[in-house]
């Protein structure tokens, strides 16, 4: 019987940590022009608004960004850009997957104070692989140079991580960020996530950037968490009306009426990206069995 390394190049497998297989990135499809940051957390939690005020905050700071939405809704980058764009695999499908075929217009839109969004997109449900559509989208950003004259690239990712296909954002990533809220189900979906950034982090770069309470009065209980395993709260959004309006209104945080509460938060979006972007030392995390949590968190 053949072994992994008989098979041609294009079909090897890696491992990537514990149990994970997952097709082998291709060297020269690496993001090397760039700082490279990816965004989970629990689906509904807010990653897109974290992520799309985040590359607004950047912008702010004077850096050239483009944020990648890997959700089949493409919704990630519509309050930078006022308006749902086409995914990468929508405008492939109408060349028929000839990507010579693309210009960068037809893919890519500039949004909020120069930010430059793509979205991704996914594959229709049950018919393909997230990660497939994660490295078409990066192999067609370096096969037009679009990378080059960028400084930041925000992965905006789909859900939770519960397949190797959709922490295919981590083979690029220096930093994974993770968005959470202060509640028990949250909790359990970022210690998952935890586990996939730990399996990655053995074969790739990334590493554990810190936490983001998203909603959240208080951080109790995600505090009690980041203390018992070794990650650390990188910034704190309250639950704010303003917050949910600036997504009814397709607006970053950065373009909404001003007050008193809403400078607290641009502050701290802006605090958070100039951390991001100095880096620092990575957070050394080991995840939690889910008895452990359910003991530490659990209810009553």
């Amino acid at each position: 019987m053949n072994s992994v390394i008989d098979l041609p190049a294009s079909m090897r497998r890696r491992l990537d940590g514990e149990g994970s297989l997952q097709v082998q990135l291709d060297p020269g499809d690496r993001i090397d022009t760039a700082k490279v940051f990816a965004i989970y957390g629990k689906g509904g939690i807010g990653k897109s608004t974290t992520s799309s005020n985040l590359s607004a905050a950047f912008s702010r700071l004077g850096k050239r960004v483009l944020q990648i939405g890997c959700d089949p809704k493409h919704d990630s980058t519509f309050t930078l850009t006022k308006k749902m764009l086409p995914t990468v695999i929508d405008v492939l499908e109408t060349v028929d997957f000839h990507a010579e075929a693309l210009r960068p217009e037809d893919f890519m839109f500039e949004g909020y104070n120069g930010v430059m969004c793509v979205e991704a997109g996914g594959p229709p449900a049950g018919t393909g692989c997230g990660g497939y559509v994660v490295g078409q989208t990066v192999k067609l950003l370096k096969e037009h140079h679009l990378l080059e004259d960028t400084d930041v690239v925000i992965f905006d990712v789909l859900g939770d991580v519960v397949c190797g296909g959709f922490a295919a954002p981590l083979q690029h990533a220096e930093r994974a960020m993770i968005v959470t809220a202060n509640d028990f189900d949250s909790i359990f979906a970022m210690n998952r996530i935890v586990q996939a950034i730990g399996a990655k982090a053995k074969n790739y770069k990334v590493r554990l950037g810190g936490v983001i309470a998203n909603r959240s009065a208080a951080t109790d209980q995600i505090d009690r968490y980041n203390d018992r395993i070794g990650l650390k709260l990188s910034a704190h959004f309250p639950d704010l009306d303003v917050i949910r309006r600036s997504r009814l209104k397709k607006s970053t945080l950065f373009e909404m009426e001003p007050s008193p509460e809403l400078e607290r938060v641009q502050q701290e979006y802006l605090r958070l990206a100039a951390s991001m972007w100095l880096g620092g030392e990575p957070c050394s995390a080991v995840p939690m069995k889910d008895r452990d949590l359910f003991d530490l968190l659990g209810y009553d």
